[in-house]
């Protein structure tokens, strides 16, 4: 048995897998035809195989109550991110006088996890007026349709902090 396979765990990951494509291709396919049905099985379980195995993302995070409850909180806040910076985004389109300072600024994450820092950077892109650029290190470059300030500190209180507060008891 290869190393992919090597842990119960994926066996059964990769059977479940493969039984849920093979039983989507029969749906699409809509026929019990012997050639649709192994050609099906054939693809379904070339899919499973590159899509199961070890994947240091997927056991990154314990599911507990609190990082529930707290993913919860965390969705309902970048809603509100969202809703008001579209609502600062609206304003700045409608004014008359086209009011921005585009810029490219540096800011800096407390988040150690790679996973947390994936969700970080989507959370900034996702966010109107804001679009993750580069990471490096601890050193995220955000472009902002608005630079409200160039100081390192400032420009993270405003743009990253808030999502780090969940982030941080999500992904530890």
């Amino acid at each position: 048995m290869s190393s992919r396979l090597s842990r119960h765990k994926d066996v059964g990951s990769l059977l479940a897998n493969w039984l849920g494509l093979l039983a989507l291709w029969v749906v699409f396919v809509g026929t019990f035809d012997a050639q649709e049905v192994v050609a099906g099985a054939v693809v379904a379980a070339l899919v499973a195989f590159m899509a199961t195995g070890p994947n240091p993302a997927r056991w990154q995070v314990v599911l507990s109550p609190r990082r529930l409850f707290t993913l919860v909180a965390y969705l309902g806040y970048l809603a509100v991110a969202i809703f008001r910076a579209n609502l600062q985004m609206a304003t700045i389109v409608l004014s008359p006088k086209l009011a921005i300072r585009p810029g490219i600024v540096r800011v800096k994450t407390r988040l150690k996890s790679p996973l947390g820092r994936l969700v970080l950077a989507n959370s900034i892109t996702l966010t109107p007026g804001t679009l993750s650029v580069d990471v490096d290190d601890d050193d995220f470059f955000i472009h902002w349709i608005n630079v409200e300030s160039e100081d390192a500190d400032e420009a993270t209180r405003r743009i990253v902090s808030g999502f780090e507060r969940y982030l941080e008891i999500i992904f530890g």
